[in-house]
């Protein structure tokens, strides 16, 4: 076990020196903290739940690269609130990339993975621009997906989940499941809803079982208004204590730009369990991709990257997760080395008290070299958090 610190003297200070939030005269950061890396490792991608016996457990990738061919999911835990985290355990490794590893608690306390494999082709690696990686890098990577086990292993690409009966220390076969980054929710009337995009052509899949042992069925779609400028993905959705579902969207600029002005989070609702959606409409967050939690005194918490300078993570308030206003944004950080970072996720500690999970490089901002194509000797991301205060609403 090792204790969760500090970046580096230069972050201390800086979390020291900043008892306030950019957004807020009242929120603050407490302190930021380094929950994995390893300096060989791209490692990205974090779920979050809090199993039932306390613990809070983070499932992430840890690969070579974004595009690596082999990555695998680990699942870090705390048994004492965030102070501490165990070193990772392995909980899912095929022959081909595993990076995918959605969470979502039932109420009987098992918790439920939704994971996605990915089988890559020579060509995926042939048709990347010359800026993407050293060739060396991308002729060894062109070998290893010609390897026997790796081409044999068609049928575990696609979307799997497994459960865990013991706060997931050990985890069931898998069987077929439905994509989802973050992870679904179980419905006030117990059944089961997930939020997926990977095979909805730009648009985003509603899915519903009654039980992780029946087969998932679509039940909605929730269009992209926009399907020339931008494309939908990588959704989340939270039930309201109302009853009323609703849904954040990333938007990704076509052609592909992640720091274009098109790249707003969308947002949806259902007041039907999920059988039906309003039409997607746009907020003024810019960023991506959502992650939703509905905290304590009842507003919704919105978390998301922010992929353009100055880089780092960000989240908003809504007193009912269906308007959006940027005078209600936190710049949680500010500070990060380049682009690649993101998809932060968020828990309540105690009231008014947040843990926000993400990746980025651990190090001061410029002192990354440039990542097109990355530098093999460059610090690669970790999985990295903040504690921050949001005093509760009183009214």
């Amino acid at each position: 076990m090792f204790k969760a610190s500090p970046f580096a003297p230069a972050c201390l200070a800086l979390c020291l020196g900043l008892p306030q939030l950019a957004g807020s005269e009242d929120a603050r950061v407490l302190e930021h903290l380094s929950i994995y890396e390893k300096r060989d490792a791209y490692c990205a991608w974090p779920a979050i739940a809090r199993a039932e016996n306390g613990d809070l457990v983070v499932l992430f990738t840890r690969t070579e690269e974004h595009m690596a061919p082999n990555g695998e999911i680990l699942l870090s835990r705390s048994t004492d609130n965030g102070q501490t985290w165990l070193p990772p355990a392995i909980v899912y490794d095929t022959p081909i990339d595993d990076r995918e590893s959605g969470l979502t608690r039932l109420d009987d306390g098992r918790l439920l993975t939704h994971l996605r494999s990915v089988r890559f082709e020579t060509s995926t690696y042939q048709n990347l621009p010359d800026t993407a990686y050293p060739p060396e890098l991308i002729a060894r990577w062109s070998d290893y997906v010609q390897k026997p086990e790796y081409q044999n292993s068609t049928a575990l690409s696609r979307a799997w989940q497994t459960v865990s009966t013991d706060h997931g220390v050990t985890w069931s076969e898998p069987t077929p499941g439905v994509d989802s980054i973050h992870g679904g929710i179980q419905l006030q009337n117990g059944s089961l809803l997930v939020a997926s995009y990977r095979d909805d052509g730009g648009n985003i899949g509603v899915h519903a079982t009654p039980n992780p042992e029946t087969p998932w069925q679509k039940v909605a779609t929730v269009n992209c208004p926009q399907p020339e400028t931008i494309r939908f993905g990588e959704p989340h959705i939270l039930q309201l204590a109302s009853g009323r579902v609703i849904m954040m969207i990333r938007a990704t600029a076509k052609p592909y730009d992640d720091a274009s002005p098109r790249c707003h989070l969308w947002a949806s609702y259902s007041d039907d369990n999920g059988q039906s959606w309003t039409p997607a409409y746009q907020t003024p967050l810019w960023g991506y991709p959502p992650h939703l939690l509905q905290l304590s005194d009842g507003r919704i918490l919105c978390s998301y990257g922010y992929r353009r300078p100055p880089f780092g993570q960000r989240a908003c308030v809504s007193d009912d997760g269906i308007t959006w206003k940027l005078e209600n944004e936190f710049v949680l950080r500010d500070d990060a080395a380049n682009k690649d970072l993101g998809y932060p996720v968020s828990i309540e500690l105690d009231p008014g008290r947040i843990l926000t999970v993400y990746y980025q490089p651990n190090i001061p901002a410029g002192s990354n070299p440039a990542t097109h194509p990355p530098h093999p000797n460059r610090k690669k991301p970790g999985i990295l958090g903040t504690v921050w205060e949001l005093p509760l609403r009183t009214r």
